[in-house]
């Protein structure tokens, strides 16, 4: 089987699984079986694929088709630009979750603090991507990286050791929430399970069957993990500092209230996503 017949073949048949994105995830998947850019698996049409990489697809094939998440397969997703090791011991990083890094670079960046003086706690980081790509984008700031699973953690530290200029200033932290902080932050990010339970059982089989159900259920409403976190946050921020959280689709209203109550005095926004939904909601004291 030569290149151009796989790449058909693959994409035919994930697209007759209704699988979305066919044509991209056909991509993927030859690009890193056969270890070639995404130029090169156009470039090389003719190219004879080996019995054992031809193995080696089918297999991932007859993963995506029980549908297994792609990233899952690769063990590697893209985050803001940089790529990063996932497996199912963290949830897949989405783009909208971009935003979050976007929106807490603009802040740092507009109050120019001093060397050093600049902490940033990523509350359930998960794989990490958050504060990693917030080290990279901010040299001078220290970023504290929290979660409550061990496990998640150990898929961060992968994660953080491979970007090593930035490595230095990333401190991994097991807890719940807030409580491992140490010392006051400047910035709080946070992207925390916000699914309601009774959703669940809508979600695609991706989610429901592959990825770890504590980085994404949260209760009735979806906002335990939000509520706890706001009622720690008095104490554990600086003088002037800000709040960043992703929220669902329909819940900015509800956590700005939520907010308000908590924090009296503080300037609260909802951010919208490119989509137009309400996906960040801002609390700066």
């Amino acid at each position: 089987m030569i290149l151009s017949q796989a790449l058909h073949s693959v994409n035919r048949t994930l697209s007759a699984a209704n699988i979305d994105d066919a044509n991209i995830e056909a991509e993927l998947l030859l690009c890193s079986i056969l270890e070639i850019s995404n130029a090169q698996l156009y470039s090389e049409p003719e190219r004879l694929l080996s019995a054992t990489e031809i193995k080696h697809l089918h297999n991932f094939v007859k993963r995506r088709l029980s549908h297994e998440p792609t990233a899952y397969i690769l063990k590697r997703c893209q985050f803001y630009g940089s790529d990063f090791y996932v497996d199912r011991r963290v949830m897949v990083p989405r783009p909208e979750t971009e935003l979050l890094v976007e929106k807490t670079v603009e802040f740092a960046q507009r109050r120019c603090l001093l060397k050093n003086q600049f902490v940033i706690a990523d509350i359930g980081t998960g794989s990490g991507v958050i504060a990693i790509n917030l080290a990279l984008a901010l040299p001078e700031a220290r970023i504290y990286a929290t979660d409550i699973s061990p496990s998640a953690l150990q898929v961060a530290d992968i994660n953080r050791c491979h970007y090593r200029e930035a490595s230095n200033r990333v401190k991994l932290l097991q807890g719940n929430l807030l409580e491992p902080l140490s010392e006051p932050v400047n910035v709080i990010v946070a992207n925390l399970p916000y699914i309601k339970n009774c959703e669940l059982q809508t979600l695609s089989p991706e989610i429901i069957n592959f990825e770890p159900m504590t980085a994404l259920a949260s209760g009735e409403d979806g906002l335990d993990k939000i509520r706890c976190l706001l009622s720690q946050a008095p104490g554990k921020m600086c003088s002037e500092g800000c709040l960043l959280l992703e929220v669902g689709h329909d819940q900015g209203e509800t956590v700005s209230s939520i907010a308000d109550s908590q924090f009296a005095q503080a300037i609260i926004e909802l951010i919208p996503d490119l989509s137009g939904i309400n996906r960040v909601v801002k609390i700066t004291l």
